[in-house]
């Protein structure tokens, strides 16, 4: 082997990491945010998440993926450690779909045309990888632009592998390297060569890659080379889940843990049982060599058995985890990481759970205002100082948010998932105006009552008109905000304009009876200043209902837009406004 032919092997391996990395990251940003709602169907039923675990790990194809996902749900408080371990475990099942698309290169057929011929890789990769080009530059579609990434990255993928083939085939005859693969038939040494190989390239997918094209090019790779190398790889595999509970809380860190156990004591039990039989019987296809096929089969197998054999004690093994990871006597309630940056490597995943995030902002918002309004008309100390405590919290919660979606929108998003996290951008940025407008609410409500001076009668019974109205817009916009229903976010703006106008309609009455000398100068400050909160959270719900409306109709120019929706739909419009109108109609003075 000379210097170009280990120059043809690291640009291979190089080749096989990236198409592995497109591919795998493709099919996240494909699956979207349904990758969160499957997980979240893993019930406290171990099968059915060895099932979810399978099928999810097999789509993304990438195990590593899933468990630094399933630290992170853990993480946040959204799946329990009893939920996780069948998730693990399939996971582990599901990574093998990987070896069995690599085994294709080991496909031989005839000459002429044949279905084998079909099936080999030489045949459709560079089809694949065509087809994947005209999609990525000649379509404007971002779901067909990645479809095409996923066609590319599995034909760079499979170049890869046909690389490190054609570099290792010279191996074959050199009797060095056949000694030195002849050491890892030592079941201790093949393991620790495995882990360690699989440790340093962060990927099993990526070693059993390689082993399986050393084995397609030299025909050396026997099984008793094989077994001990991938049982090696399995526990190397839990590196980056190790190293993505450093920092996360204790549950977090047994989900590692968990997933360490299961390939440690899987390995451990199935070489003792099997070199056991194999002293006692002597199974003569040791020293047979095998292609990938084979290489294949022991990986499915063993992932299979090992859970086969773990699936009735999961709780022993969640115990274990509990012993490794101990909690601390003196530990407060940990309070979940609702926004954990693991799952960044998801993207799609982060902007869901970042939703789920706002949707609590939403709501402490919503009763933040609410609060505000009863104590304009019915004075309570203790609720004024709830909705300063509030305002606090919702400041945060911007910050937190905001600064978690910055760390989204680095990532490769698809268009919609970036309208989206523009989309929470601007609206935490109104629900942050709105609890400061409750406390601008808050304290001229204070400041009546210090100066213990009161509304008129009239003013009394005109003030919850507008109050009710402000209560309803903000109901609505946020209800629309969280179910995501965009028929009810187009009926917030014929409502923001009816609030435009009884604003207008008691400023008008209020100079009035100013003029009649009904109110003081100093009242009509306070109620001014009331006036203007309740206009400008209208304003904001307002905003929320647009931006949601935006996404549906794919535009993103709110002024334009919102013109645009009273020109098109004029008459509806009209019936919405006169109905809001109607409704809320100012009690006549007296």
């Amino acid at each position: 082997m000379n210097v170009y032919d280990i120059l043809n092997l690291l640009g291979g391996i190089a080749l096989f990491l990236f198409g592995m990395h497109t591919l795998s990251a493709s099919l996240e940003k494909l699956a979207g945010g349904k990758l969160e709602t499957w997980l979240e169907k893993a019930t406290s039923k171990p099968i059915k998440g060895v099932v979810l675990g399978a099928i999810i790990t097999a789509v993304i194809q990438s195990s590593a993926a899933t468990t630094v996902m399933i630290i992170g749900f853990v993480n946040s408080g959204l799946m329990k450690l009893s939920q996780a371990i069948g998730v693990i475990m399939g996971a582990n099942i599901g990574t093998t779909a990987t070896s069995w698309l690599l085994s294709l290169q080991s496909i031989s057929g005839s000459d002429g045309f044949s279905f084998l011929n079909l099936l080999k890789p030489t045949t459709f990769t560079p089809v694949l990888a065509v087809i994947g080009v005209i999609l990525i530059m000649f379509t404007k579609s971002d779901k067909k632009k990645t479809i095409g990434m996923i066609l590319a990255g599995f034909a760079v993928l499979m170049f890869g592998m046909n690389s490190m083939s054609s570099a290792t085939a010279g191996l074959a005859e050199n009797e060095t390297f056949c000694n030195i693969l002849m050491m890892f038939s030592n079941p201790v040494l093949g393991v620790i060569a495995g882990a360690v190989l699989t440790a340093v390239l962060q990927s099993s997918s990526a070693s059993i890659g390689i082993l399986q094209s050393i084995a397609i090019s030299t025909g050396k790779v026997t099984y008793s080379v094989a077994l001990p190398l991938l049982l090696g790889q399995n526990i190397g595999s839990c590196v980056t889940a190790l190293i993505s509970s450093v920092g996360a809380n204790k549950p977090a860190k047994r989900v590692a843990f968990v997933h360490l156990y299961f390939n440690v004591i899987g390995t451990v039990v199935f070489l003792s049982v099997f070199y056991l039989l194999n002293a006692f019987i002597s199974m003569p296809f040791m020293e047979e060599s095998l292609n990938a096929v084979g290489i294949a089969v022991i990986h499915t197998g063993f992932n299979v058995l090992a859970t086969a054999l773990f699936l009735p004690f999961t709780k022993q093994l969640e115990k274990l985890a509990c012993l490794t990871v101990r909690d601390d006597s003196n530990d407060e309630k940990l309070t979940p990481m609702l926004l954990d940056e693991r799952l960044l490597k998801t993207p799609s995943v982060a902007i869901e759970q970042c939703r789920n995030v706002c949707i609590r902002m939403a709501r402490l918002t919503q009763e933040t205002l609410k609060m505000s309004m009863e104590v304009v008309t019915t004075y309570d100390a203790k609720k004024c100082a709830e909705v300063i405590d509030n305002e606090n919290a919702i400041d945060i919660f911007e910050d937190k948010i905001g600064s978690y979606i910055l760390k989204i929108s680095s990532k490769d998003l698809s268009e919609n998932d970036s309208k989206i996290v523009s989309s929470m951008l601007h609206t935490i940025g109104d629900l942050e105006r709105i609890s400061d407008h409750a406390v601008n609410i808050v304290e001229a409500a204070e400041e009546m009552h210090s100066k213990k001076i009161k509304f008129s009668e009239q003013a009394l019974k005109e003030l919850p008109v507008i109050i009710n109205a402000v209560s309803e817009i903000l109901d609505m916009s946020i209800n629309a905000f969280v179910s995501g229903d965009v028929n009810l976010a187009k009926n917030v703006e014929p409502l923001e304009d009816v609030i435009d106008q009884l604003r207008s309609d008691l400023k008008t009455r209020h100079i009035e009876r100013l003029r009649n000398g009904k109110c003081t100068i100093e009242l009509g400050f306070i109620l001014q200043d009331l006036l203007t909160n309740f206009e400008r959270v209208s304003d904001h719900c307002s905003n929320i209902a647009v931006y949601l409306i935006q996404i549906n109709d794919n535009s993103m120019d709110t002024h334009e837009y919102m013109n645009e929706l009273k020109k098109l739909d004029r008459s509806e419009f009209m019936d919405e406004f006169n109905d809001y109108k109607s409704k809320y109609i100012l009690p006549e003075q007296s």
